[in-house]
């Protein structure tokens, strides 16, 4: 079950804070993310667009959100279920979409026109969006809304250099109105809180006031006769037209002097410009804060500037990266601001008064390459083709470390086994060790002459560092330790693919295009202990994780498994099928027939070792059984039509009489379309090329404590993990195994016995109920008598536990009576019980560092109020006036 994306965290679209200003939704893709500022969390919904989002609309009272892709196709999402409610296809790309202050309209623009829906409310409806009017009048495409307080009028801009301020509801003396002025396009519109006064922003940064001559309160509704007359003109209309369309409104530019008379007016009272003389600089995003009169606009090279409206003073501006900003956000207090820049992947929430980030990530720069489980699975780290190493928490999926020693792209990245260290190789020669606790570069490996390192290992117990080069065909062995260089190993025809360690043994198995896979036992001083040939070139090798199978992928679609102790084949698994290749854009043959020379490309063993992850240039994870030799699931990673590579049969609506509509280059002009020039210019940036990202999936990795696994995909990082809530799924179960005599025999204190009930109907919520039933001190005599095999399963059950309980005392005694008693007998199945021992360390570890920072500050806390009592007694100099020590009295008495 999908359960997170890390590794990115803005595409495009515009950023919206929740109504409590604490949360930031942002749209990553074809999904949406939410980052919980305030607890300093992160997490993706459960739910896709078919393409890329362009816009999402909030619902005053943060329940509800309407997110729309590149085409027009709608979803309407519940952020209190995290889940689809309704689904609506508005036809054409839409540009912005905008909620009314009162929750009951929204308005959507797409086109030159703007429609005004019917708000989903909160009872059922048999169609969520009722169109109410559409409202006509701009010439070319609309691209902003901004609504009055009270929802009684809404602004529209437009890229015919032109505003419109439409009513809501028919009103009598305002029922449209333009607003000229500017010389580019409008980039936003914004009302002045509890009035008709409107501020409007174009992309030549220049800044237009406007001011109305009636207030909000001066908005006559239309006299009943004329109300009832357009209304029957209105039903007339409607039933010559198939659909009902709702009410139209057409608005026109240039009204005659009879219908202005008795109407609102608009004058404009101040202009004002951005850029200094001799600048160009195009304004890309704004967000004004009505509350505060505070105006934040973004620009094409990465600055933005803070004004004070109406008065346009400069608070301040800076520079926050060298790429345009795409969308701006305000919360509801006005202290953070949120900037998205869809160029890097950035997403930056600043807070302006204190001139520091509240949140500061962004993704890699393209795709990333390869990824690591830390060994208690808290961590993740990723190489990508931008040279940077980037580490994730994945608890909070934020990036907390970003290594930029790298000068080309990663190859390869690894966590030794104490997980402090990260050792990454690439491209430009160099394998480095980075150091997880001052966060910084500390061993730099390199070969005699440089070579691209392709691929990186390093052995169980951290000392010995492997690399395969591209060019050279060798491997080259060095010491974490001194850094020097060991050995190098050759004997390989072709460049090496992949190195994998033993987890149990010193042996190394390098895997190449020459069609083998050696295998190098490092005590007998690096001697080739075997060699395993292939019938094709061997792409990728892992072992168990338990040591005695090897598994290798090899370009012929096939994973053949391998005692490599024996050097026997013990089994084989036909994929090629499995991968179901899409077919490109401009691909000048069928998906079924480019699948024939595929393969798998990353391989992985599950935690236990019974099952094998394989994953390669497709949307597909294959999930195996290697016992079996079956396939048990496949997991497709995407739904987004926005990459290329999705779709099996190419589109026939795409197709014209010259070949493939993607042939044609549509996207010259950066985002605004085609840049066609004059026949004969030759000005131009002649190299662009408008190109869609493939699907693929470049790793796979399974997390150690066995409960999820990840895969890094042009997507992003996707995290999988298992879903222990739904299923019922008991264990040797007995007829009067039963909730009620589980509780019959809790009463009569026999809480063994009870516990054993418990696991064996398996009923999460219940096995809880038991076990805090116990009373501590009967903690030590239940641990004892509880049977062998209840012990694993009652350890996997706390280590669950540790992450939702507050009961932290309680269950660390429980866990400390079972290792204690039943550790020697454990340590015997220590290979299997590894990652549930993991998982447990993992919640213990998390819960002391939580504990850990808590008792410091209540420390720091003490001493300082100790301080300050000490220094109450003692005499001070006699400059101080009194008033000030009374101050210091009082605020010492606060603290004691």
């Amino acid at each position: 079950q999908f359960s997170g994306l890390l590794g990115t965290v803005y595409r495009r679209g515009n950023l919206s804070f929740t109504r409590d200003g604490n949360s930031l939704l942002s749209p990553v893709g074809n999904r949406i993310s939410l980052f919980d500022l305030k607890n300093n969390k992160c997490e993706t919904l459960p739910l896709a667009t078919r393409l890329n989002i362009v816009c999402v609309g909030l619902s005053p009272d943060g329940s509800l959100a309407i997110l729309i892709d590149e085409e027009g196709a709608a979803l309407l999402v519940s952020l209190i279920g995290k889940c689809v409610i309704h689904q609506f296809y508005f036809h054409k790309p839409v540009h912005s979409v905008s909620f009314s202050p009162d929750g009951k309209k929204f308005v959507v623009t797409k086109d030159n026109l703007a429609y005004l829906y019917h708000a989903p409310g909160k009872k059922r409806e048999f169609n969520a969006f009722v169109l109410d009017k559409t409202y006509y009048g701009p010439y070319d495409e609309t691209t902003c809304i901004d609504w009055t307080d009270d929802s009684k009028c809404f602004a529209v801009g437009s890229k015919d250099m032109s505003t419109w301020v439409f009513g809501a509801e028919r009103w009598a003396n305002l029922i449209y109105y333009s607003l000229g002025g500017h010389k580019d396009v409008i980039v936003a519109c914004f009302f002045e809180e509890n009035s008709l006064d409107l501020y409007t922003i174009s992309q030549d940064a220049a800044l237009c006031v406007w001011q109305c001559d009636t207030e909000l309160d001066g908005l006559k509704p239309m006299p009943p006769k004329d109300a009832a007359k357009e209304k029957k003109a209105a039903e007339d209309d409607e039933e010559l037209l198939e659909e009902p369309k709702g009410e139209e409104i057409h608005g026109k530019a240039d009204p005659t002097e009879q219908e202005t008379r008795t109407k609102v007016k608009y004058s404009r009272v101040a202009k004002y410009f951005f850029n200094k003389e001799g600048d160009f600089n195009n304004l890309t995003a704004a967000a004004y804060h009505k509350k505060t009169h505070l105006l934040v606009t973004g620009f094409a090279s990465g600055v933005f500037h803070l004004h004070e409206l109406p008065d346009f003073n400069l608070i301040h501006s800076l520079s926050i990266s060298d790429q345009r900003i795409a969308s701006i956000s305000i919360n509801c207090t006005g202290d953070w601001i949120a900037f998205g820049c869809s160029g890097l992947g950035q997403l930056l929430v600043w807070e302006w008064q204190s001139e520091s980030y509240v949140l500061k990530q962004q993704g890699h720069f393209n795709s990333m390459v390869s990824l690591a489980y830390s060994p208690d699975g808290q961590y993740i780290v990723t190489g990508g083709e931008d040279g940077k190493v980037k580490v994730w928490n994945t608890s909070s999926s934020f990036c907390f470390v970003t290594f930029t020693e790298h000068n080309s792209g990663v190859t390869a990245v690894t966590f030794t086994s104490t997980g402090y260290v990260v050792l990454s190789a690439s491209l430009d020669g160099t394998v480095r060790a980075f150091d997880l606790h001052r966060y910084r570069n500390f061993r730099t490996f390199t070969s005699p002459r440089p070579r691209q390192f392709s691929c990186l290992a390093v052995d169980s117990s951290g000392e010995i560092v492997a690399a395969g080069s591209q060019d050279s065909f060798e491997i080259f062995i060095w010491s974490m330790q001194s850094g020097r260089l060991l050995d190098v190993l050759a004997g390989h025809e072709g460049p090496i693919s992949s190195l994998s360690f033993n987890p149990m043994k010193c042996v190394l198995a390098s895997a190449s295009w020459d069609k083998t896979v050696k295998l190098w036992d490092m005590l007998d001083s690096w001697r080739t202990k075997e060699t395993l040939i292939m019938n094709s070139d061997v792409l990728v090798v892992a072992f168990r994780p338990d040591g005695k199978e090897l598994a290798v992928a090899a370009l012929n679609g096939q994973i053949t498994f391998w005692d490599h102790e024996n050097a026997v084949q013990t089994g084989s698994i036909e994929g090629r099928h499995d991968l179901q290749m899409g077919r490109k854009e401009l691909d000048k043959i069928t998906a079924k027939q480019a699948a024939k020379g595929k393969s798998f490309t990353t391989l992985c063993y599950s935690a236990d070792g019974q099952s094998i992850l394989a994953g390669g240039l497709s949307k597909f994870v294959c999930i195996y059984n290697v016992k079996e030799q079956i396939l048990m699931k496949k997991f497709e990673i995407s739904c987004n039509y926005s990459l290329d590579a999705m779709e099996e049969y190419l589109d026939r609506r795409k197709m014209t009489e010259f070949g493939s509509m993607a042939l044609i280059d549509e996207g010259g002009g950066g985002d605004e379309g085609v840049a066609i020039p004059l026949p004969g210019v030759k000005r131009g940036d002649m190299s662009y090329r408008h190109f869609k990202p493939e699907i693929r999936v470049t790793c796979v990795r399974f997390c150690p404590t066995g409960r999820s696994w990840a895969a890094t995909t042009t997507e992003g990082l996707l995290l999988y993990s298992l879903d222990s809530g739904l299923i019922f799924d008991p264990f040797e179960l007995d007829i009067d195994v039963t909730p009620s005599n589980i509780h019959k025999t809790l009463n009569q204190k026999e809480y063994t016995i009870a516990i054993v009930m418990a696991f064996k109907l398996n009923e999460k919520k219940l096995i809880q109920e038991v076990i805090e039933a116990v009373p501590s001190s009967e903690v030590d005599v239940v641990c004892s008598s509880l049977p062998d095999l209840y012990v694993e399963k009652l350890l996997e059950f706390l280590a669950s536990a540790f992450e939702t309980s507050c009961h932290l005392e309680f269950y660390l005694i429980w866990a400390h009576k079972l290792l204690m008693l039943h550790g020697q007998k454990l340590k015997t199945r220590s290979v299997k019980l590894l990652p549930v021992i993991q998982f447990l360390q993992k919640s213990i570890q998390r819960h002391f560092e939580d504990v850990s920072k808590l008792c410091e500050w209540n420390i720091y806390n003490i001493k300082y109020a100790l301080a300050i009592s000490q220094q109450r007694g003692m005499k001070r100099p006699a400059e101080e006036t009194p008033e000030d020590e009374e101050e210091l009295d009082s605020d010492s008495d606060y603290l004691m």
